[in-house]
């Protein structure tokens, strides 16, 4: 006769339900957790220090050269930062990578379409990036000259009219625009600002330069998105005095343009602008000095905390996302302009006081 186990009672059938429900629930949400995802994830990318070496066709060389000018010893950091995307249209993180950025401080979720548009090439975009890169280079050059006291041309130049704009048969491609009412204009927010300013109701006071020679015109702006236009497109055009070589491979973009400024100024500038700190910063820039917004700048705050940055320059358009994300021990300071963070990075050099310069800070409640 066989024995009975009394110690181990059988297993009920709604037990042995519970358990096939949980073992389907499991699988199910690992199918999902490696389905892809509609976003990407954004991540701190590789630094580069504007004052050192950087990759250049296989060979490591100086990140920014002067060949024909007096140059002098540099000390410290000044990183520009970057962001790296993880995934692409067609081949998007799984929802566990997701997951995982999601409760990432260094890490972003966002959605595919806000990094790659609907109906951009891969290539499009990498060809947008390199263009925008190249722009930004010659923008730093020239904004970090006229800081230095240089005088240039600095041409406004009309690369394209729309048919049905206000200056259709008034502005012609190639013409380089030299006022607007009465004030010159030496880079495209001047420009813009200029515009703006005049508003929608009477004619602009335009000075051209066409083919040489000078010509007055005029057109009325009108406002379309939300922005006062005459309906060109235009690019800036710079003969620079001296030789200003910046060479780095594998970064798009417009964001590094203030820290190639600095870069340059420095190395133009008697002494050690830093003092020997380390400082790392991002935003675009323009021929007059401006800085302006970029994206990523919460990855970029921690790719600055990885690189040893105790310092750090932000756009002041981008303090908003700053706020609540600065790593510990790290200073944040708001810049609006070249010559500003020239003299935070000078101020702090020389161990001076950095308590009047603006910084990101959460609005008092």
């Amino acid at each position: 006769m066989a024995s009975v186990d009394a110690s181990t009672p059988p297993v009920s059938r709604r037990a042995r339900a519970g358990w096939i429900a949980v073992a389907i629930a499991v699988g199910i949400a690992l199918v999902f957790a490696f389905l892809p995802s509609p976003y990407v994830i954004e991540q701190p990318g590789p630094v580069y220090d504007t004052l050192g070496t950087a990759e250049h066709d296989g060979e490591q060389v100086p990140l920014i050269e002067i060949p024909d000018e007096p140059t002098f010893p540099t000390g410290g950091e000044l990183n520009l930062l970057t962001v790296s995307v993880v995934g692409k249209p067609g081949a998007t993180p799984g929802w566990l990578q997701v997951l995982g950025a999601w409760f990432d401080r260094t890490r972003a979720a966002v959605p595919v379409e806000q990094i790659f548009p609907p109906g951009v090439s891969q290539e499009d975009r990498e060809a947008q990036n390199t263009a925008a890169m190249v722009d930004s280079q010659q923008d730093a050059i020239a904004a970090a000259l006229v800081e230095l006291g240089y005088d240039f041309p600095r041409e406004v130049t009309v690369a394209g009219v729309l048919d049905d704009s206000p200056a259709a048969g008034v502005i012609e491609d190639g013409d380089v625009i030299e006022s607007v009412d009465g004030t010159e204009v030496h880079s495209i927010d001047e420009l813009r600002t200029a515009i703006d300013e005049h508003g929608t109701a009477t004619p602009a006071q335009l000075v051209l330069t066409r083919d040489g020679e000078q010509v007055e015109a005029e057109a009325t702006p009108v406002e379309r998105d939300g922005a006062t236009v005459l309906g060109i497109g235009v690019r800036m055009v710079y003969e620079f005095p001296i030789d200003v070589e910046i060479q780095i491979d594998s970064v798009g973009g417009p964001s590094a343009g203030m820290m190639f400024a600095l870069g340059i100024v420095d190395k133009l500038t008697p002494g050690e602008l830093t003092g020997g700190e380390v400082f790392a910063g991002t935003g675009t820039i323009d021929s007059a000095g401006q800085v302006g917004p970029i994206g990523g700048v919460r990855q970029k705050l921690w790719g600055a905390e990885e690189q040893g940055a105790d310092w750090f320059l932000s756009p002041a358009a981008n303090c908003g996302e700053v706020v609540g994300h600065v790593p510990d021990g790290m200073h944040v300071f708001s810049v609006e302009t070249l010559d500003q963070a020239r003299d935070i990075v000078e101020t702090v050099g020389e161990g001076g006081d950095v308590s009047e310069f603006a910084t990101c800070e959460a609005p008092a409640s």
